[in-house]
């Protein structure tokens, strides 16, 4: 459910370290599945910079309207425009085609910040 070989934060944000050192972010399984059906995204666009424990999207669900805080700071690569039409997938595959961020870190020492999938997994059971 929570994969391993991603990072995570205590406010329910995947990180991947890419490749290219670019960071891809999405919504956690726990935090998608406690708000059920996602209605609305609204993402930032590229170039926007983005600041560590700044709010850093919103959304909408059938619950709540909430913000996406973020767990790094940088300036955003790319935003996943499939989610301005199709915001469900967040809710169908929040850690594949359901990213929602790709983020140029501005402080790669962040990451050390982030939690393993079984500290996840023990904050969320908590």
């Amino acid at each position: 459910m929570h994969p391993k070989e991603l990072s995570y934060s205590e406010c329910h944000v995947w990180c991947k370290k890419e490749p290219d050192g670019n960071i891809r972010l999405g919504m956690t399984y726990f935090y998608q599945e406690k708000f059920k059906n996602i209605v609305y995204i609204d993402l930032p666009e590229s170039g926007t910079k983005i600041t560590k424990g700044e709010p850093l999207a919103s959304f909408e669900s059938s619950k709540i309207a909430a913000d996406i805080i973020s767990p790094i700071s940088g300036t955003i690569v790319e935003s996943n425009s499939e989610l301005a039409d199709k915001p469900g997938i967040v809710n169908k595959d929040p850690y594949g085609q359901g990213w929602m961020l790709l983020v140029k870190p501005s402080q790669i020492t962040e990451l050390d910040d982030m939690l393993s999938a079984q500290n996840y997994i023990n904050l969320i059971l908590q």
